[in-house]
């Protein structure tokens, strides 16, 4: 998360809104741990990663969903097994869940 506070910090100096996916569990492979952070701003600059790389694109849309109010936050799950996440290149094996939150502070 603290390689991420630079670019919230100018967004938000910015007045920017920010959302924020972290890594809250793991099952199986997975390409990051819990605790890793992807910020993105309104405007859709992203800091950070929650999967290497693997779904990223997905966890953006969401996080502009979340900003836009299209999407409540919450947890949302991508795993091998699910479409969507093998859709946008989940191939590890493993399932990752991730809290999705507006920033408010």
């Amino acid at each position: 998360m603290r390689e991420i506070l630079d670019d919230i910090d100018r967004w938000r100096a910015a007045g920017q809104r920010v959302a924020v996916a972290r890594v809250v569990q793991t099952e199986g492979s997975s390409p990051r741990e819990p605790g890793a952070a992807m910020a993105v701003s309104e405007t859709g600059e992203v800091a950070g990663s929650v999967s290497g790389g693997c779904v990223e694109g997905a966890v953006v849309g969401a996080a502009l969903d979340v900003l836009s109010g299209e999407r409540t936050r919450g947890v949302i799950t991508f795993g091998y097994s699910d479409d969507e996440a093998f859709a946008v290149g989940l191939t590890c094996g493993g399932t990752i869940h991730l809290y999705l939150e507006v920033l408010d502070w």
